[in-house]
């Protein structure tokens, strides 16, 4: 795997904030908590989490991305839902009341695996604001809302080597290639594709042991870097 590091509190306004470090891959993860909820919430003492993910212009190579308009593009859209998804299953959204938390996800240097890196780093940015929205509501703490420790990593098969963390050379060439998403050891979301052709059951098991074992590893970074805010 890449180098995974995760720079809290990175921006000091919102509630909760992190610098996620996959290798070459930068993503800025912000946590910001709002008083009211979704209308179809509205008085049913429900919270709810949302996400956002946008790459900046200057992210990518082969010239400047452009920045979404009146209509959104459409893999942004895509995955802003998934990072959304992957970490409500992170959050007690009962116990928040009527409280959103809306997480930006920014991709400022993309070199592969931009949502794996922003479903890790949102979560450690949640934690923080947890920390907040816990300080307000006399909570004991974080423990209170959270239901488990969301991280992800992509997986993939490169020339028949299986490769965890996969940046843009070998995402580019992948056979196959899957994203798998876990509240600690259980999953939340996997996402695999045979780029080139079919892919057997066996191999579907290696990713998934590899993914694990990868996103343990996470995991460890995540807590490290929270254990020094």
């Amino acid at each position: 795997m890449r180098e995974i590091r995760f720079e809290v509190d990175y921006i000091k306004n919102p509630a909760g904030s992190c610098l996620a470090c996959f290798g070459d891959t930068r993503v800025i993860c912000t946590a910001t908590i709002e008083g009211t909820v979704p209308p179809f919430l509205e008085g049913k003492g429900s919270g709810w989490l949302t996400a956002e993910y946008a790459m900046l212009p200057g992210s990518t190579g082969g010239g400047r991305k452009r920045r979404d308009g009146t209509k959104r593009d459409g893999r942004g859209v895509e995955i802003s839902r998934l990072i959304g998804r992957s970490l409500r299953a992170a959050v007690d959204l009962s116990a928040l009341g009527e409280t959103s938390i809306i997480i930006d996800c920014d991709v400022l240097q993309a070199d592969g695996g931009t949502r794996t890196a922003a479903i890790s780093g949102g979560w450690v940015a949640l934690y923080r604001a947890l920390q907040t929205l816990a300080r307000l509501q006399e909570k004991s703490g974080p423990e209170a809302y959270l239901l488990g420790q969301v991280a992800a990593v992509s997986v993939g098969y490169v020339e028949n080597q299986l490769i965890c963390d996969l940046d843009y050379f070998h995402d580019s060439r992948a056979a196959v290639d899957m994203n798998v998403v876990m509240r600690d050891t259980s999953l939340v979301e996997v996402q695999g594709t045979g780029e080139k052709n079919v892919f057997e059951r066996e191999a579907l098991n290696r990713l998934l042991d590899a993914a694990e074992e990868g996103i343990a590893g996470i995991r460890a970074a995540q807590l490290k870097a929270l254990g020094g805010a």
